[in-house]
């Protein structure tokens, strides 16, 4: 089993509002709070991911309070993992007065994607010294969502060039050519487009980490480590123990334990714990499967064992946590 797909598909990565954007210097925007947006662009989502990405020209952004900018080229993506508030202008150090609630209804009013024109008082009659493909992402953040909790809070792509295969450089020229088109269909494909766009930073985020990195996304790539984590994706309903974990990891059991603790800050079977929960969350969430058939699903004995293990890491019943989600 893949564990970062697995991962991704368990909190229901989802892709929604999309934007063109051409700007003029001088320019700056400034992205609302995630209380603000996730309402309006998916209700119901609890993570917001926010991206934009250089099509042409040159920009700056910047996480509001963060004193260094990420600069970006055509060709550059940036996602700020977290959703929070952020600026993104012509130069550096520029702040401009957040967006309304009441300009956030007239910007989603119409078809995908959504088109602005960013530009400075006076400055309408110059041209575009940028275009961004600008939108979010939003996903589940609870009970365990071990990759969004281990992506730093801004991550900067590197650059695609213009023959760059890859999802992210496919994602570059076919959200280019749906933007200007607007052909019908185009608002399902922009937001699948977005979700392969954010896995493709992801892996090169991914494959970008120093030696001695800690963490989830680095245990990933750990040999014994990395495959413990598939074996208890793939099979979370067995029965694991530590040994049997390190036996078909192809490692001792006392170098798996010390190696998986170093790496994700939690014991194999408090991780596989946590997992069963994400999987039964997901359950609960997703239609009317009864509480004892989620626990088997999830690997327990009985419906009162799971219930209690549910309780003891949500904070509430099984029961309780589906009517306040169906809510």
């Amino acid at each position: 089993m893949d564990a970062l797909s697995d991962v991704l598909r368990a909190v229901r990565l989802t892709g929604a509002t999309f934007f063109d954007v051409i700007a003029r210097a001088p320019w700056c925007a400034e992205q609302p709070t995630r209380e603000q947006v996730l309402p309006k662009i998916l209700p119901g989502a609890e993570h917001l991911i926010s991206y934009h990405v250089v099509t042409e020209g040159e920009c700056y952004a910047a996480r509001v309070g963060d004193k260094e900018p990420v600069h970006l080229r055509a060709g550059e993506v940036v996602v700020f993992t977290r959703g929070d508030p952020h600026v993104m202008s012509s130069a550096p150090g520029m702040r401009a007065q957040p967006v309304t609630q009441a300009e956030i209804e007239v910007a989603t009013a119409g078809p995908l994607p959504f088109f602005r024109d960013v530009f400075n008082e006076g400055g309408g009659n110059l041209p575009p010294s940028v275009k961004l493909v600008c939108g979010f992402l939003a996903c589940d953040a609870q009970p365990f969502n071990p990759l969004f909790d281990n992506l730093p809070p801004v991550i900067k792509s590197g650059r695609v060039e213009g023959d760059d295969s890859s999802w992210l450089g496919e994602f570059i020229r076919v959200a280019m050519l749906e933007a200007s088109a607007k052909r019908a269909g185009g608002e399902s494909v922009l937001a699948k487009l977005t979700e392969l766009m954010f896995i493709e930073v992801v892996r090169r985020y991914l494959e970008s980490l120093p030696p001695g990195q800690s963490g989830w996304l680095a245990g990933l790539r750990d040999p014994f480590v990395g495959k413990a984590l598939s074996l208890m994706h793939g099979a979370p309903t067995r029965a694991w123990t530590i040994e049997a974990l390190a036996r078909e990891a192809g490692v001792s059991r006392s170098v798996l334990a010390e190696r998986f603790t170093e790496l994700l800050g939690l014991p194999p079977m408090h991780y596989l714990a946590n997992w069963r929960m994400q999987i039964a969350a997901g359950l609960l969430s997703g239609g009317t499967t009864n509480i004892a058939t989620i626990a088997a699903e999830t690997g327990y004995g009985s419906e009162a064992a799971f219930s209690r293990a549910f309780k003891k890491m949500v904070g509430m019943p099984p029961a309780a946590w589906r009517r306040r989600k169906a809510a």
